[in-house]
């Protein structure tokens, strides 16, 4: 398992000049909130070994497939917008990646779990070289990379790369535009990830059993990506339920400002560790107590941000730093 916070930088929604799938803002926001469970302890201790505190029945691993997904549906929806909008669409993508570096930079000073220079390289190498590939052979790469990550490493950057991938075969093969009308596709899947996932425990019990070590990695591995997909799954038919309302109010200003509540979360959890003297890093109680307060006033803030704002303070930075003009903030009032 990787030792690194998994949390990336997510995508600001989609791309500029096409409507915001609320599906996507959801999972953002559901899995921001997952991270922040997961990996508190370590940003508070200012460590990026998972072993120097126990996180309880978190794993800070499981956010990444999720976000790394999203990274890519994003790029790939961005760079259709910049194709239809300048003529050099992938020095838009390049700039998105450069800024996302320096931001990664500047944060690695704070937390040295950082991943978002991480999503920038692994983006400048991977992702945006596979804009010129046709969409079979971007589906062929991912569907490589994501089992050699499990088996040789368990994560890290061949995984993302490898979910960055995926994410931007389904936008080119049309799955992400129906991701909002369709519940038998996500059913049949998240039911296909559901006995795959009681496949692999099974499988990394028998092996448990017998002490079969140098296997248990890939398949314990296996079973946590197994694990996220149902999640997902899980998450897009009950968008298909009454409850829809309840999760978009619940996770989609999270979702939506992600980038800035990640960056924001790391200031407010070093303040509680280091200027209130919290003990989050010897507590678990403590340590969810004050990620759910933090979840809370940066659900507040997000809420009424985006009352007056068409997106979160850095996710307008990042969208001047890629397009490289200045675009206005507020939203339009009814009178202007």
């Amino acid at each position: 398992m990787p030792l690194k916070d998994h949390t990336p930088p997510p995508d600001a929604g989609t791309a500029p000049g096409r409507s915001r799938i609320a599906a996507l803002d959801v999972l953002r926001g559901f899995a921001l909130c997952e991270i922040l469970l997961a990996n508190i302890q370590l940003m508070a201790t200012g460590t990026d070994a998972l072993a120097a505190q126990p996180m309880g029945d978190w794993d800070p691993w499981l956010g990444l497939p999720i976000f790394s997904l999203l990274f890519g549906i994003g790029f790939a929806l961005l760079l259709d917008s910049a194709a239809s909008r300048v003529p050099r669409p992938r020095l838009v993508l390049l700039r998105r990646l450069g800024a996302l570096l320096v931001i990664g930079l500047v944060h690695m000073l704070l937390w040295p779990g950082e991943i978002l220079t991480d999503y920038a390289v692994v983006g400048i190498v991977v992702l945006l070289p596979a804009t010129w590939l046709p969409r079979w052979a971007t589906a062929v790469l991912a569907a490589a990379l994501i089992p050699a990550a499990l088996i040789f490493g368990g994560g890290g950057p061949l995984l993302i790369a490898g979910l960055f991938l995926l994410g931007a075969s389904l936008v080119r093969y049309g799955v992400v535009d129906r991701i909002e009308r369709s519940v038998r596709g996500p059913l049949l899947l998240g039911l296909a990830f559901a006995a795959a996932l009681a496949a692999a425990l099974w499988v990394r019990d028998g092996m448990r059993a017998v002490e079969a070590a140098p296997y248990l990695s890939p398949v314990s591995s296996l079973a946590d990506l197994l694990l996220v997909g149902v999640y997902v799954c899980g998450l897009l038919i009950v968008l298909r339920t009454p409850l829809r309302p309840v999760l978009h109010v619940v996770f989609a200003p999270l979702g939506r400002m992600a980038l800035t509540n990640y960056l924001t979360a790391t200031l407010l959890v070093l303040a509680a560790a280091h200027v209130l003297g919290l003990p989050i890093g010897g507590s678990l109680t403590t340590a969810y107590w004050t990620a759910g307060a933090i979840l809370a006033v940066q659900w507040l803030v997000s809420t009424l941000w985006l009352r007056r704002y068409r997106q979160g303070p850095i996710e307008w930075l990042w969208r001047w730093a890629t397009w490289a003009r200045r675009t206005s903030l507020r939203i339009p009032t009814s009178g202007a």
